[in-house]
């Protein structure tokens, strides 16, 4: 069984669908690995990153999305026979090894979901909603995943911006979480923000099952705005290593890279599409100082 790593920050526009999918393709492509993305954000950025917006909406149409996957849950009657072996796209860019698993801009309705946590509350005679609800958040995408998740060395969740539904499950379905942010005050808040709701989510299980989960890096993506600012840059950087200690930082930052933002045009990774570019190549040793790590 191979490593279920969520990405995940409370605050988005910190390149966190651009790591999660250039980090996948490295592990692909250069480490020979096999390895399944997830995207949980409906903005679908990862999706649109590694399949073209037609390729999706053929996928769609065909109920061929995450969503399926969690209508399933939700309604057991609905007589599906997609399983999620026939929504997964393989091989990715034609790259072999990099799986997508495509999101979808309306993934789930919250209020149907609270009905039907509702009425199994009422018919499992308990008395403590929270405890059904964190029950279903605790096992939603891990049951999911739970038929191929020993078919893969990596699966890779892109959680959204915030702290929904889909991340808290995706946090408790994860053995580690990497941290994307940008050294400026409002990214940071963000990573507090996130390791004090990764805390109380850890206590809100505590009496079910331990959720085990473990930061596994802040990867800081670098701004213009940083590059001008040395002091500034140093004071941002400063709080965070007094916060989580330098050992959570890692060495390997992305810097700003025009190549890195054009690559979504051709809905293909930067390490595929400009791979001698800084932006690739900070990715590559990104890559491997966290395989390091692990």
């Amino acid at each position: 069984m191979g490593y279920v790593i969520a990405t995940a920050n409370m605050k988005g526009g910190v390149g966190k669908t651009t790591i999660t999918v250039n980090l996948a393709t490295c592990l692909a492509k250069n480490h020979g690995k096999r390895v399944l993305v997830l995207d949980l954000d409906t903005q679908i950025s990862a999706t649109l990153s590694l399949m073209s917006p037609l390729e999706f909406a053929k996928r769609r149409k065909n109920r061929r999305t995450f969503r399926y996957l969690i209508d399933e849950v939700i309604n057991p009657e609905s007589n599906s026979t997609q399983t999620i072996k026939d929504i997964i796209q393989e091989q990715v860019c034609g790259l072999p090894g990099l799986n997508l698993l495509p999101g979808d801009i309306d993934l789930y309705d919250e209020f149907v979901v609270s009905e039907m946590l509702h009425k199994q509350t009422l018919a499992f005679g308990e008395q403590n909603f929270e405890i059904i609800w964190n029950r279903f958040e605790r096992v939603l995408i891990n049951n999911i995943l739970k038929p191929i998740r020993d078919e893969y060395d990596f699966i890779l969740l892109d959680c959204a911006p915030g702290y929904n539904l889909l991340t808290r499950s995706a946090l408790a379905a994860s053995d580690f979480y990497i941290l994307p942010a940008k050294p400026e005050p409002l990214s940071v808040v963000g990573i507090q923000l996130l390791e004090r709701r990764i805390g109380q989510l850890k206590d809100s299980h505590e009496h079910e099952a331990k959720i085990d989960i473990k930061m596994l890096g802040i990867v800081f993506s670098m701004s213009t705005a940083n590059l001008l600012s040395g002091r500034y840059y140093k004071q941002v950087m400063h709080r965070v290593v007094e916060d989580f200690g330098v050992e959570k930082i890692c060495k390997a930052q992305i810097p700003v890279d025009i190549n890195v933002a054009k690559a979504v045009d051709s809905f293909m990774p930067a390490v595929l599409n400009a791979p001698q570019s800084a932006g690739s190549k900070a990715f590559v040793q990104l890559t491997q100082e966290l395989l390091q790590k692990l």
